[in-house]
């Protein structure tokens, strides 16, 4: 398929393909979600409309106890009618300067692996974080964000598959782009 480029790191099969997120039938999928947690536009309100009520309401449970979700960070609600288990929900963030969001876009991915791994899951779902209404540039945003789901596959991981689904073509192209100059 054109639309798909897989390959092997370490022991973990890496996929990036066009597609919906909400539809993945990986353990968990990734929510690119607001500090607040209540859902928005984008993938967020993707996911909190077809995860129906549940999500939402765990995502209030944790912001009550734990205050807002910081940049950088992930927390789990299970994944209501969605096909996933869980929902890995993580703040990315709004771009300024590849400077000062590259660190905070690479901690959104690597402690939503991080998590997945607490959670004994095998397999997961990315979509492009920060790349829609936060404005952090695809070209920048897929290099950072394929950097360090490999350093940390690399590290050794359970996970035996990871995706990136693409919503759209150019989103798919720019993280095919990255794949190829960072993939060996």
């Amino acid at each position: 398929m054109a639309d798909q480029v897989t390959s092997r790191i370490g022991q973990t099969k890496l996929v990036i393909l066009i597609g919906d997120v909400t539809k993945q039938k990986t353990d968990a999928i990734v929510n690119a979600a607001n500090s607040s947690l209540r859902g928005g536009g984008g993938v967020d309100g993707a996911i909190h409309r077809v995860g129906g009520p549940s999500i939402k309401e765990e995502c209030q449970e944790y912001v009550s106890e734990h205050g807002a979700l910081p940049p950088g960070k992930a927390m789990w609600t299970h994944g209501g009618n969605l096909p996933a288990r869980y929902v890995i929900h993580t703040v990315g963030p709004i771009y300024k300067s590849e400077e000062g969001s590259a660190p905070v876009l690479r901690s959104a991915y690597e402690e939503s692996l991080k998590l997945a791994e607490e959670l004994n899951l095998k397999s997961l779902s990315f979509p492009s974080i920060s790349t829609g209404a936060y404005g952090y540039p695809l070209e920048a945003a897929a290099p950072v964000a394929l950097r360090a789901i490999i350093d940390y596959l690399r590290e050794g991981s359970r996970l035996e598959l990871v995706q990136l689904v693409c919503f759209a073509k150019d989103t798919f192209d720019a993280y095919k782009e990255a794949s190829e100059k960072l993939v060996e």
